[in-house]
This record gives C-alpha cells, sequence and structure tokens, in this order.
C-alpha cells in the first residue's frame, strides 16, 4: 500500500455519502435549529464550533459540531483535554455529548465533500506531525463520521489499536463493510461506548471531541 497517495474515491463512496446525507440533512433540519436555539439560550453564540483537521490526503479543513462547551474552553483547564467530568461542558452539551448528537453537523462536511459518513475520524494537524510512514494511510481515504475504530471501542482503544483498525478499513473498503459499520454505530451511540476513554478523560493521542 501507498501510504503516502490518496486512493480514488471510489463512485459508491461518493453516491454512499450522498444518498445518506441528503435526505438526513432535510429530515434533522428542524431538529438541528432546536438544538442550536437550546445553545444560543444556554450559553449564548456561537452554535457551532468550527475547528481545522486534516483530511484526505493531508489536506486541511474545517470541520463542524456543535459547540458543547464555553467559548473560548480550548484556552482553559485541561486544554484540548476533555474530562467526563469537565465543569467546561455545559448542560445542553453534556446531553449533545452524551447522544453524539454534536456530531450531526458534520453531514454539512460530507456535502462539502471533505468528509464521507464512514471512514476514520479527522485529526489536528500536530497529531499527523507525530504520524509514522504507515500512520499516514489513514490519510488515503476522507474522514468519516463514523468508523471501524468508532464502533470497535472509539476513545476505550490505544492510539495504535485505532490506526490499526482505520488502516485495516481502507484495506478492506466496500459499500457491505459501511453497511456494517453503519448498523453498529447506534447500538454504540446508545451504549456510550468510549465517550471518554477507560480514564475518565478523552486520550491526547486523538483529541477528537475537544471544542
Amino acid at each position: 500500500m501507498d501510504a503516502e497517495r490518496p486512493l480514488r474515491t471510489p463512485a459508491w463512496k461518493r453516491a454512499e455519502d450522498l444518498i445518506l446525507a441528503v435526505p438526513l440533512t432535510l429530515l434533522a433540519s428542524p431538529f438541528l435549529a432546536l438544538i442550536a436555539l437550546a445553545i444560543m439560550v444556554e450559553s449564548g453564540a456561537p452554535v457551532f464550533y468550527v475547528d481545522e483537521r486534516v483530511g484526505l490526503g493531508g489536506r486541511k479543513f474545517l470541520m463542524i459540531k456543535f459547540r458543547t462547551m464555553v467559548p473560548g474552553a480550548v484556552g482553559q483547564g485541561l486544554g484540548r483535554l476533555v474530562a467526563a467530568s469537565d465543569t467546561r461542558i455545559t448542560r445542553v452539551g453534556a446531553a449533545l455529548r452524551r447522544w453524539s448528537v454534536d456530531e450531526v453537523p458534520q453531514i454539512l462536511n460530507v456535502l462539502k465533500g471533505d468528509m464521507s459518513v464512514v471512514g476514520p475520524r479527522p485529526t489536528y494537524a500536530e497529531q499527523v506531525a507525530r504520524y509514522t510512514p504507515r500512520d499516514r494511510g489513514r490519510l488515503r481515504v476522507k474522514p468519516g463520521i463514523t468508523g471501524l475504530a468508532q464502533v470497535s471501542g472509539r476513545n476505550d482503544l490505544t492510539w495504535r489499536r485505532r490506526i490499526d483498525l482505520d488502516l485495516e478499513y481502507i484495506e478492506r473498503l466496500s459499500p457491505l463493510l459501511d453497511l456494517g459499520i453503519l448498523l453498529r454505530t447506534p447500538l454504540v451511540v446508545l451504549r456510550g461506548i468510549g465517550l471518554y476513554g477507560k480514564g475518565g478523560v478523552t486520550p491526547d493521542y486523538e483529541p477528537d471531541r475537544t471544542d
């Protein structure tokens, strides 16, 4: 596998993204509007947290999610780390995190083409700088909202295990694999698996839930 060269996105992958993201956006819009209102009422603007991440081929893009912490949270407390009892998390934010609803606005990233519904989670440039040549293989596909590592333990996994699962996903890339991951995702969300890691704090190897 050429770890430095992005895969050409299969036609079925983009079709899958649009088939899922377009109706989801339309159906979820009223619900998302209520969430935005709840965030505004409790802690004001901004409603969304927009952060730079690294995607396909190492290209940077702006990922969007609902803001679940107080404004300016990255400059306070644990910084990019988040504890289960973190006082920076708002009441609305705690509920959004528990059910992973804060990630739903990333369907806009999917529609734009920066992300896929299924794929490795997008990461930070400082994390990519620590990648080995093998690790960079996870940048061969678009990052996803859910993925093989997410349905296999999320933050309960070690960094190495998550990388291994992401690379396994890329090697096995197929519509059937994506379907299996999509079917497993609701159970992981309902059970709250791996939200903050086994120690109750989001691990510093892949801080993808900090805002």
